[in-house]
């Protein structure tokens, strides 16, 4: 079992940039996928990022391609979500998950969340 929980959102203007950080729980956090899902106000919870278990592989959703990038540190249990030029768009909640298996779908592993506001 796998404990998470996300830190660095906040307020930002448009064009800005936000790192979040996820800190995960427990001996074997090098065994688990990683990700990003984000649910804004009014919508469903959508994918945003992935990181395989080596950091080797990364996935994307288009809306945020090239604008921001996952990483991983195992030896520090944390994985991270750099996110550049954020729009008005990006706001929504942002949830850390994890999985022995592809977190791409529905990660058996959720963070309670972090707010990101991007303000126009």
């Amino acid at each position: 079992q796998v404990q998470l929980v996300e830190s660095g959102g906040g307020l930002v203007q448009a064009g800005g940039s936000l790192r979040l950080s996820c800190a995960a729980s427990g001996r074997t956090f090098s065994s688990y996928h990683m990700g990003w899902f984000r649910q804004a106000p009014g919508k469903e919870r959508e994918f945003v990022s992935a990181i395989i278990w080596s950091g080797g592989t990364t996935y994307y959703a288009n809306s945020v391609k090239g604008r921001f990038t996952i990483s991983r540190d195992n030896a520090k249990n944390t994985v991270d979500l750099q996110m550049n030029s954020l729009k008005p768009e990006d706001t929504a909640v942002y949830y850390c998950v994890a999985d022995v298996g592809p977190v791409t779908g529905n990660p058996r592993y959720w963070g309670q969340g972090t707010q990101v506001t991007v303000s126009s």
